[in-house]
């Protein structure tokens, strides 16, 4: 008896689940697109927001910048849960075994004077600005429109914890294993005079109540604040004899040059909006300009104490990330 052997081809009978079809076609689809595009609910809820009752639970109510389409963003790194989750602790392990390095070493008690004061009197402070972060972006996340754009916001606002305890563990290494150069960077937030324009213009961000002009505004400030400490400062220590600086801010600087794709790819979908493109570039590049003015008043005597340890050249930095932005944002390019 002889057997043949046939190969049978079974076809799926759809590839992917409707909505998702609905948007990118009846295709195999990423499990990016499957764990983060139009998953928010739309209908049915048992109640309206009472504390607004002219709003929708999700919406176009809460911000002045608004896309036609909520799906048109999607994140340029593809993150859902676990590629997240997987590259953050990638990332963590990496500035651990950094932050190793350096207290094995004792690299960072062994800092010049004036690099030491600036760890502890500007930068270990700055923990409390990534918890002013932290409550910005998890607002923002609440109050978007669109789950891949707060699925985004919600991964920002953890990063932003996490960047707060990566500053602790480097302040902890400066005070030699305790939490006294915590206490005293609290001490320095609450009460220095250099740092309260900048407490009260965080502050004053968290409650807007504007989720887009809120994140418009961090944008802004995290630029200049992470360009001055961790960027030119931290180019400033390779060649001014403070290596360990260099060694521990770099987790930092990363982060940033990251964070940085998704928010101006937002910026861009937001102008490209086929029905709101206009009306969303005219109040970009207002709400640019409105937050380069604030940010300069809170940051100048935070870059003038830098200068004033350090004679670093903060000043001119925050100047021209200042320009920078301000040419990106809110001058118009010419064809």
């Amino acid at each position: 008896m002889q057997y043949e052997l046939k190969t049978q081809v079974i076809e799926n009978q759809r590839h992917t689940f409707d909505h998702i079809a609905a948007i990118f076609g009846d295709r195999p689809a990423t499990r990016y697109q499957e764990g983060s595009v139009d998953i928010q609910p739309k209908e049915n809820f048992h109640y309206a927001p009472m504390w607004a009752p002219q709003a929708q639970l999700y919406g176009d109510d809460f911000s002045a910048f608004v896309l036609s389409d909520p799906n048109a963003f999607l994140d340029p790194r593809q993150y859902y849960y676990a590629p997240y989750v997987a590259n953050r602790a990638e990332a963590y392990d990496s500035f651990k075994t950094s932050l190793d390095y350096i207290e094995d070493r004792d690299l960072l008690g062994r800092l010049p004077q004036d690099w030491k004061d600036v760890v502890s009197e500007v930068v270990i402070p700055m923990r409390h600005y990534e918890s002013g972060a932290q409550l910005i972006l998890t607002a923002a996340a609440r109050f978007s429109n669109g789950s891949a754009l707060a699925q985004c916001l919600s991964y920002a606002g953890f990063d932003r914890t996490g960047n707060a305890q990566v500053i602790s563990r480097i302040g902890i290494a400066l005070g030699g294993g305790t939490a006294d150069q915590l206490a005293t960077a609290k001490t320095t937030w609450l009460e220095d005079d250099a740092l309260q324009p900048l407490r009260e213009h965080m502050e004053k961000t968290i409650c807007v109540d504007d989720w887009g002009v809120g994140l418009v505004t961090l944008y802004v400030l995290d630029e200049m604040l992470y360009d001055v400490l961790y960027v030119h400062l931290e180019d400033k220590a390779v060649t001014g004899g403070a290596p360990a600086y260099s060694l521990a801010m770099q987790h930092l600087a990363g982060w940033l040059a990251e964070q940085r794709t998704w928010i101006e790819k937002l910026f861009a979908t937001w102008r490209e909006d086929p029905q709101t493109g206009a009306k969303n570039t005219e109040l970009l590049a207002s709400t640019v300009e409105e937050a380069l003015a604030k940010a300069e008043i809170a940051l100048r005597p935070v870059a003038e104490k830098i200068d004033r340890l350090l004679d670093a050249g903060a000043g001119e930095a925050l100047d021209a990330k200042a320009e920078q932005l301000r040419a990106a944002h809110v001058v118009p390019t010419t064809a």
